[in-house]
């Protein structure tokens, strides 16, 4: 009887998420101003991928987060062309969020692969040689497009749902919406959730419906899984195809590649700012009491070198 109540919950997790997805806008009153900003003279360059079908960009739901980073003394640059080493050449930074294998999230092309064998290969040996690599693929089927790229650096995706029926955000009653703090042990160990000092410090941060991300043994698990958590494969009919435990998995892994640095994150509106439903909930760094704005600023001085060694 729990079993199937569960898988129901996981149901309901993806009919939400779907509903999200036509109904989410960018909250144009989430302040991006950083009173104190990173970068007053180097300013280091991110190229942000709007390439591959990517469902956030840096002028739609993701502004708030572009205009962030902005404001700290980064310099943001969209890409529509393929990524290569011509392409990649000059930039700290690369930012893809959930790219996609077509327009349409629907589709049943859309879990096909975003990025080609070529674009990897490009990738992998720029992060090899120096460069940093933000990569963010959500739940289904965003996990399924981004993979062949996580790969490279040796990390795993569910490329399905997950949920967490013992540590999720109450209020909105979404298993889906994970909450990872100092009590639940959901916070591991790394520069990013320490900052540079202790205003920086991360102490709680929510997902809102995302996967799970196995990483490589070298890497690092910041936003760790509890053994509560679920992974389903969910068909867009609400068909549960499989389901599984996340237990040992996690939706935030940093690693050290080479020279250079990666940081994957099994969901994407936690780094964005956006208003859902007819409600106007708000979703993402926007959501109170929450460190979400923060953790996306002390990504960002991880992957530019600017916190830990």
């Amino acid at each position: 009887m729990m079993m199937i109540k569960r898988v129901s919950m996981l149901v309901v997790v993806l009919m939400l998420a779907i509903v999200a997805v036509a109904q989410q806008v960018a909250d144009p009153d989430f302040d991006t101003h950083v009173a104190k900003p990173a970068y007053t003279k180097k300013h280091p360059k991110v190229l942000f991928d709007e390439a591959h079908n990517n469902f956030h960009t840096s002028t739609g739901r993701y502004k708030p987060f572009a205009d962030l980073i902005t404001s700290d003394g980064y310099l943001v640059t969209p890409n529509k062309k393929k990524l290569s080493k011509e392409t990649l050449a000059g930039f700290d930074v690369l930012v893809t969020s959930n790219a996609l294998g077509a327009p349409a999230m629907n589709s049943p092309e859309a879990g096909n692969s975003a990025f080609t064998d070529d674009e990897c290969d490009a990738i992998r040996d720029w992060v090899r040689a120096g460069g940093s690599l933000l990569l963010i693929a959500d739940h289904a089927p965003m996990g399924a497009a981004a993979e062949r790229l996580s790969l490279r650096f040796g990390v795993e995706m569910s490329k399905g749902f997950t949920a967490d029926p013992s540590n999720y955000d109450v209020e909105s009653d979404n298993e889906g919406f994970i909450k990872y703090n100092r009590e639940n042990n959901g916070l591991g160990k790394h520069p990013i959730l320490e900052g540079r000092n202790a205003s920086e410090r991360i102490s709680r941060i929510t997902a809102f419906t995302g996967q799970s991300l196995k990483g490589p043994k070298d890497s690092v698990a910041f936003m760790k899984l509890a053994d509560t958590a679920i992974d389903a494969i969910i068909q867009i009919d609400g068909t549960v195809v499989s389901r599984s435990s996340a237990a040992g998995r996690a939706q935030g892994i940093a690693l050290k590649f080479g020279r250079g640095r990666g940081v994957v994150l099994a969901e994407a509106a936690m780094m964005s700012a956006q208003l859902a439903g007819p409600q106007k909930v708000k979703f993402g760094m926007n959501k109170p009491g929450t460190d979400n704005r923060q953790l996306a600023l002390n990504i960002v001085h991880w992957l530019s070198r600017l916190i830990g060694s």
